[in-house]
């Protein structure tokens, strides 16, 4: 892994850390939940993509790696677990100052799910390129659903950024800096019964990290609603 500590973007100060810094986090992350990612994982971590200008234009400010756990059955990552190992570790560093809503149940199908259409995740770490969602502030998730043109929202990615690999991006949120996040390719039922009305948010106010919900016709211009680029293999 040349590329290991180089970062991605060139110039100035950028909130995106080197994927070489992801790396480490990960690693930590992994020895402190005993996740049991193994070293030849690590090694077998490829060259993250760049960002080309067209990326650019589009919105994306960089390249994260998320870590798909777990099998859907069909040889694709388990995404709910995925999400679901994050929070547990963010609630683990963070202690007292985590706050899950009691409506968010992640070990029950007809309470919480990836939206239907949303593309299925790989197992093992992946790369996407990711679009913090500001500009999309003033869009109720149903409708910026509509908009999506071969990319898609977040789901556990989103956790995975704000917990692993970029936690500083919720102290960021916490100081007002940049707006919070809803992570709309999570679909919660809050009252369970496949009743899925509502998307999986995430916020960070007086030092508090917290996971919510928030209903998919309605709109919180508090949220950005972020995009990814998912990468396949070169392809992204």
């Amino acid at each position: 892994m040349g590329w290991f500590n180089k970062a991605v973007s060139k110039g100035g100060i950028d909130p995106f850390v080197s994927v070489g810094r992801q790396v480490k986090a990960w690693q930590k992350a992994n020895r402190r939940m005993k996740w049991g990612i193994t070293g030849l994982e690590f090694s077998r971590i490829p060259k993250p993509p760049g960002l080309t200008e067209a990326d650019r234009a589009d919105g994306f400010r960089g390249v994260i790696l998320s870590y798909g756990f777990g099998n859907d059955g069909a040889g694709n990552a388990d995404p709910v677990l995925s999400g679901k190992l994050a929070w547990d570790f963010a609630v683990i560093r963070r202690r007292s100052r985590a706050w899950q809503c009691r409506y968010i149940n992640f070990e029950k199908t007809d309470h919480f799910r990836m939206r239907p259409g949303a593309p299925p995740r790989s197992r093992g770490f992946y790369f996407s390129k990711f679009n913090p969602g500001d500009n999309f502030k003033y869009l109720a998730v149903s409708g910026f659903i509509k908009k999506l043109k071969g990319e898609t929202a977040c789901g556990p990615e989103g956790i995975q950024f704000l917990t692993i690999t970029h936690p500083h991006f919720a102290d960021r949120m916490n100081r007002r800096e940049i707006p919070f996040m809803a992570f709309a390719d999570y679909d919660v039922a809050p009252y369970g019964h496949n009743d899925f009305f509502d998307s999986l948010q995430m916020f960070c106010s007086n030092n508090t990290l917290g996971l919510g919900i928030g209903n998919v016709d309605k709109n919180y211009p508090l949220f950005g609603i972020p995009v990814i680029r998912l990468c396949r293999g070169h392809h992204c």
